[in-house]
């Protein structure tokens, strides 16, 4: 037998503008500006650009405010479900043009070069050669097989069979192999190869002839896997060579492009170039942060929709489609307001946070030494200027500040702390620009160990284990001892 009862629940719920609000936090100025963009088209009720009067917002207030007590018979405001409209399908988000960016913005563009592309600029090398047809099909194939850094990553039996199947044409892995070597003929030098290998042979292979290219050679096609683990006293003995000798040959395989697509000019892609959100000057010995232009839009309610909102007020007689029709007004200007909203919470919530990280980093921003970079996590911002650590997250992430000392990601002035010797708290980003300084002042005959490297990081005041200079020198892109061996 189904049984009924009433039970209370209490949960907390974001509200739809909290949750918009919280959106537009994280996004960067360029993906911000976009979401303007596209959603303003959306929304007819929502304009940008100055208002004609500036008494608008108050009478636009005054007559929404009647509309809602007024003719409580004909439409009654609580019998609106807030829900539907202000769900995430229905609530539509909005977007700015160009005369929203701030007077002193400049409007930077990045010019993209045009003209052959890297797939055609090797299929028109292809007719300098005399081809018979099969041979011809299977060259422009394996050229159409080539990636942007220029090599061939599939199989040779794959390719057979897209020929058969794609191409209608029938042909061995000989042949296809016969034809491949043409190819590698292309330029540039080490276009074609299957791997790193083959692809650094190519290139010595149409190098000038002299002892270092041949003893380089050699190294490459009898001990790569050595001379890719830095084993040189291995290879000083299996060659017979001295080190002179030896240091000349690696030299000429360094002096290898690994990449040979990326050398070529034509083969250009769109890069999305970084927009900062803010920027940090020094004026006078002090610092001045500004918000970028772009992030403070002039957005307003449209004064038409004011208008249809008093000829409703006024009409006699109100019809259903009139009815239907202010019910949508309603709900167009209750998004357009809650976004206004939004967007000016936002720009106050990210100033204030890089307002309060900048006072906090002062030393650095002031002299640019990263060494000067304090201990600092979310919960400090957060604690500083009363709000939730998870805002300070979302402002940090994907932001850009423009410094005197280039542009930087916000969240890069976040680490972690340990103590020194004299029990002060530093910045670990310390501990790795010491770190890093003591690598790349190292004799590169003999590189420091992670256990050498622990040892003087702890004569200069840094007590740290091994494995955590393992996980620095990780972070920090720097190979271990053996592979940094020079000779």
């Amino acid at each position: 037998m189904l049984k009924q009862q009433l039970q209370f629940k209490l949960s907390q719920k974001l509200s739809p503008q909290q949750i918009q609000l919280m959106k537009l936090i994280q996004l960067p100025t360029q993906a911000f500006e976009q979401k303007l963009k596209q959603e303003l088209e959306e929304n007819p009720a929502l304009e940008s650009g100055k208002e004609e009067t500036d008494s608008f917002d108050d009478d636009l207030a005054d007559d929404y405010n009647e509309y809602d007590e007024y003719d409580n018979d004909t439409i009654n405001a609580d019998d609106i479900n807030v829900d539907e409209y202000l769900s995430d399908d229905e609530i539509p988000e909005y977007r700015l043009q160009a005369n929203n960016y701030s007077s002193d913005d400049d409007e930077k563009s990045v010019p993209y070069a045009s003209g052959t592309s890297f797939t055609q600029h090797l299929r028109n090398q292809l007719n300098t050669f005399r081809l018979d047809e099969e041979a011809k099909e299977v060259a422009e194939f394996l050229v159409g097989s080539i990636d942007e850094s220029g090599y061939i990553r599939r199989p040779l039996t794959d390719i057979m069979d897209d020929l058969a199947f794609t191409q209608n044409v029938f042909t061995d892995e000989q042949k296809i192999e016969e034809v491949l070597k043409i190819v590698q003929e292309l330029d540039p030098a080490g276009v074609g190869a299957r791997n790193l290998q083959e692809c650094l042979l190519i290139q010595l292979k149409r190098k000038e002839n002299s002892f270092a290219i041949r003893l380089a050679i050699e190294i490459l096609e009898k001990s790569f896997e050595q001379f890719t683990k830095k084993h040189y006293k291995k290879l000083l003995q299996k060659f017979d060579v001295d080190e002179e000798a030896l240091k000349e040959a690696i030299l000429e395989i360094e002096k290898l492009n690994p990449k040979p697509g990326g050398s070529y000019a034509g083969n250009t892609k769109i890069v999305e170039h970084v927009v900062p959100d803010f920027a940090i000057k020094i004026v006078d010995g002090k610092l001045e942060l500004t918000l970028n232009g772009r992030n403070a839009p002039e957005l307003h309610v449209s004064r038409e929709y004011n208008n249809m909102l008093q000829g409703y007020k006024n009409a006699k007689e109100k019809s259903k489609s009139q009815k239907d029709a202010v019910l949508f007004i309603k709900q167009k200007l209750d998004a357009a307001k809650w976004f206004i909203d939004a967007v000016k919470q936002r720009q106050q919530t990210l100033f204030v946070t890089m307002n309060s990280i900048m006072h906090y980093q002062e030393e650095y921003f002031l002299t640019g030494d990263e060494r000067k970079l304090r201990p600092m996590i979310l919960k400090d911002i957060a604690d500083t200027i009363d709000m939730d650590v998870s805002t300070v997250s979302r402002v940090a992430n994907s932001k850009y500040v423009d410094t005197p000392y280039g542009t930087k990601l916000v969240k890069e002035f976040f680490s972690e702390s340990m103590k020194n010797e004299q029990g002060e708290d530093v910045s670990t980003r310390e501990i790795k620009k010491i770190l890093e300084t003591v690598i790349e002042e190292e004799d590169k005959r003999k590189p420091l160990t992670d256990e050498k490297l622990a040892a003087i990081l702890k004569e200069k005041g840094y007590p740290i284990a091994r494995r955590t200079v393992a996980k620095y020198r990780e972070q920090l892109d720097l190979p271990v001892a053996r592979l940094r061996k020079k000779i």
